[in-house]
């Protein structure tokens, strides 16, 4: 860092900084949120779908349930390799790809005909999504200092809930489609919400700014505050030591952030993609449409849960504690959902849970990127978020063939609150591996007592 930017943090009086980041997230935020509730809204309208499509095409529990998992195998596969070609190749023109491609797969959802195309199209999907999500993470470590990121991260995961609270409904006006130019409402659908992605990816390749040193539009105090602070973040944080993704990825706070996400997973895909069958099979019989707007409730107490508890974040720290309380708390309103049974008491605990569940996310990034920096972030962040797409792959299907098994949703909702419940635990036993600077201490460690010291600064 030069002695100019050195001293336009150090005397910043806190004028500078709100006026950097208040500009910074006027830019970026707005179109990463809308990118994110896009890509969400493809990835979710199935669940929509579902009911319909299943009858028309044939499908049972189980084989919906095997299709909507095989996304996630592809996914995962893609997930690494795409977030380090984005870190090598820039993430405006990277994410633009991503976004096309999977606008273009989406809308050939329209296709299917039975079993064995539903479970070839996800697979594409698959792939051509991969690596969106850790890739905008990534994004938004360079632009946000560690006292912004938690409630950057929030903005970001907001997309995601909004998509259900905007996107259920919206779906299920599409679904009223069914029949305009002998066409069902659920082809209509997916060829609908497609547009939007392969739109915002050429607006993306035009707006979006790889790193604050290329941003034009942020005066030359601000940017030089910017990239003086996040130097100095980096700095500090590596020790000016080179980590390897190899390193980040067999690190113990790296492998146990991903097994929390794993599941907390277990709500964000397995129960999202089967609520509104859920809905509809345990909470009465609504019509597809009211279904679509029952939906939208639980997502939208996950927005609120997420900004509050993002600006908790930032406020306090204290990652592993903003990972855990939201988690055990969501396990416990879901047994008791369970127990409640149908009805309005049994339907509301439902909804708690999932704004609970939701709320965990921004510490969870926040404490990635607080102890990764670099490649090596890119990669440690994609592992996690493929490693927790591990749980589309299984607890999407199992869902079904329980179901199936069962005639009710009760056994695969009281799976889901045990990983939750246990989901908590990890995340306070993460608290111990993932203290800023600890990454590049044992990278030190590991290179033998000749390496340079590096000092670890407590309180994640």
């Amino acid at each position: 860092m030069s002695p100019d930017q050195d001293s336009v943090v150090g005397r910043d009086d806190g004028g500078l900084e709100r006026d950097t980041m208040s500009r910074v997230t006027r830019r970026l935020m707005p179109l990463i949120v809308v990118c994110y509730l896009v890509a969400y809204i493809d990835r979710s309208n199935l669940s929509v779908a579902a009911l319909t499509m299943n009858d028309a095409i044939g499908l049972t529990a189980a084989q919906f349930g095997l299709g909507a998992s095989l996304f996630f195998a592809t996914y995962v596969v893609f997930e690494v390799p795409s977030n380090v070609l984005l870190a090598k190749l820039g993430a405006r023109r990277w994410i633009a790809r991503i976004m096309i491609s999977w606008g273009v797969v989406s809308g050939c959802m329209a296709l299917v005909g039975g079993s064995h195309s539903f479970y070839l199209v996800r697979l594409f999907l698959g792939a051509a999504e991969a690596g969106f999500t850790p890739g905008v993470i990534w994004y938004l470590t360079r632009w946000f200092p560690a006292g912004h990121r938690g409630r950057a991260m929030g903005r970001f995961y907001v997309g995601a809930a909004l998509a259900t609270v905007i996107g259920s409904p919206l779906s299920g006006l599409v679904m009223k489609m069914d029949g305009v130019l002998d066409t069902p409402g659920w082809k209509w659908l997916f060829v609908v919400e497609a547009v939007p992605a392969v739109l915002l990816g050429f607006i993306v390749l035009k707006s979006l700014t790889d790193a604050p040193e290329d941003a034009a539009w942020l005066p030359e105090r601000n940017r030089r505050w910017l990239t003086g602070r996040l130097a100095q973040e980096r700095a500090e944080m590596a020790g000016q030591r080179a980590v390897s993704v190899r390193q980040a990825l067999t690190s113990p706070g790296v492998l146990l952030l991903a097994l929390f996400f794993f599941l907390y997973s277990f709500d964000s895909i397995g129960l999202t993609l089967w609520m509104p069958q859920v809905i509809q099979g345990g909470f009465g019989d609504p019509s597809d449409f009211v279904t679509t707007l029952l939906t939208a409730v639980p997502y939208a107490l996950a927005v609120v849960a997420m900004v509050i508890v993002a600006r908790s974040v930032d406020r306090r720290g204290k990652h592993a504690l903003h990972m855990a309380v939201p988690m055990a708390v969501s396990g416990v309103l879901l047994v008791a959902s369970v127990a409640a049974g149908p009805g309005v008491a049994g339907f509301a605990l439902l909804a708690l849970s999932t704004g609970a569940a939701w709320a965990a996310v921004p510490a969870l990034w926040g404490s990635a990127t607080a102890f990764m920096t670099g490649v090596a972030a890119a990669a440690g962040v994609a592992f996690i978020n493929a490693f927790a797409n591990v749980a589309g792959l299984a607890v999407t299907p199992l869902i079904g063939v329980i179901k199936d098994a069962t005639g009710s949703f009760d056994a695969p909702l009281l799976v889901i609150a045990g990983a939750m419940l246990l989901g908590a635990v990890v995340a306070v036993v993460s608290g111990r591996f993932t203290t800023p600077g600890r990454l590049a201490a044992e990278t030190a460690r590991a290179d033998g007592p000749d390496a340079a010291p590096v000092t670890v600064r407590p309180g994640s």
